[in-house]
């Protein structure tokens, strides 16, 4: 027979919370495919259309990419981040532009989107989305392995 008490609940959420943890935030550091080269939206690209034609000379220029909702721009020198690590808010839906520049080449990666960019020394990296996951999502670098922010989508 087993018998709860609350020493083995409180283990038992304790063992549900870390697992819960490791999960969300678990990164492998093998070669990730999703890695873009820096700059370059990291957004998944339309599928072609079926028949493709050439522009009417009246035809309007296609619109740019729409404005970011946010634009969350940190910096690492000397593996210091600014701003310093902490939470940073979003809405469910808004469409979100990360731009990272480090003294030191790394990757940027995105958990729980699978996104990331490469960063290479001194110049800046970005990666575009839209935060269609609710959660708490660490943003790091991979090299270095310093956690940038928490992102947290409501």
């Amino acid at each position: 027979m087993f018998v709860r008490t609350p020493a083995t609940r409180a283990c038992a959420a304790l063992a549900a919370g870390v697992l819960t943890a490791l999960l969300v935030t678990g990164c492998g550091h093998d070669d990730d495919p999703s890695v873009a080269t820096p700059s370059a939206p990291a957004t998944s690209a339309a599928p072609p259309s079926a028949a493709t034609t050439a522009p009417s000379p009246t035809a309007s220029p296609t619109p740019s990419a729409p404005a970011a909702d946010r634009e969350i721009v940190v910096t690492i020198a000397k593996r210091r981040i600014t701003p310093p690590t902490g939470r940073i808010t979003v809405g469910k839906g808004e469409l979100l532009r990360i731009t990272v520049t480090s003294d030191a080449a790394d990757e940027l990666h995105v958990h729980g989107y699978d996104l990331g960019a490469r960063l290479p020394a001194g110049k800046p990296g970005s990666v575009e989305f839209r935060a269609d996951k609710t959660g708490l999502f660490e943003v790091e670098t991979h090299e270095t392995e310093l956690v940038l922010f928490q992102l947290v989508v409501r």
